[in-house]
């Protein structure tokens, strides 16, 4: 499920223990001593994993659907998707919770997919607007969907830990698409289910 435009990096992991050493060292300690020795490796097999929405095209996850919906044609909506992601800016962490729902036309897709769509984007630098989008338009893209709805509530360490330092500050966006953008009673159902 590689992403085509995203190639691995020909960077190794030798080279990302070297960046870390270099950056223990600028900020005044030593990467030689006791508590440090393993800290570059421990970090760099960490970013691998935070970083793996990299490694993945969240749209695949979306392929495989299901047909046989019993007649149902109302809003799916699954709320509270945790999710951890790292700011573009200062490559520090962006904590929250997403909700995402659709209105499906022929077919819907297992609720863990749209999970992992979420993290799968998650897993990059990020800002928190282009997540909300990408998220949405894949869904729209793939599902074919009367609707998409996406609302994400984070919190940004590089607003709360440093610069402004505002602690418990939290940044909402949401993607509308379709009837859920469009049609007011619809909108409407969506966001008494996110909030309710």
């Amino acid at each position: 499920m590689k992403t085509p435009s995203a190639p691995r990096s020909a960077v190794t992991q030798a080279d990302a223990e070297a960046a870390v050493r270099t950056l223990i060292e600028w900020a005044g300690d030593t990467p030689d001593r006791e508590g440090l020795l393993d800290t570059p490796a421990r970090v760099a097999r960490s970013y691998r994993e935070l970083f793996a929405g990299y490694e993945v095209d969240p749209r695949a996850y979306l392929e495989r659907t299901f047909e046989e919906v019993g007649g149902y044609n109302q809003l799916v909506v699954l709320k509270d998707i945790r999710f951890v992601s790292f700011c573009e800016h200062h490559m520090l962490p962006v904590v929250g919770v997403a909700h995402v729902g659709y209105l499906p036309t022929d077919r819907v897709v297992g609720i863990s997919k749209l999970a992992r769509v979420v993290r799968g984007y998650a897993r990059r630098l990020q800002i928190q607007e282009k997540m909300t989008s990408e998220i949405a338009n894949a869904i729209e893209e793939v599902l074919k969907p009367q609707g998409v709805g996406v609302v994400i509530e984070a919190e940004h360490s590089c607003m709360t830990l440093r610069g402004v330092e505002v602690p418990g500050a939290s940044l909402t966006t949401s993607a509308l698409l379709g009837v859920v953008r469009d049609d007011a009673r619809t909108r409407e159902e969506f966001l008494r289910l996110v909030r309710g």
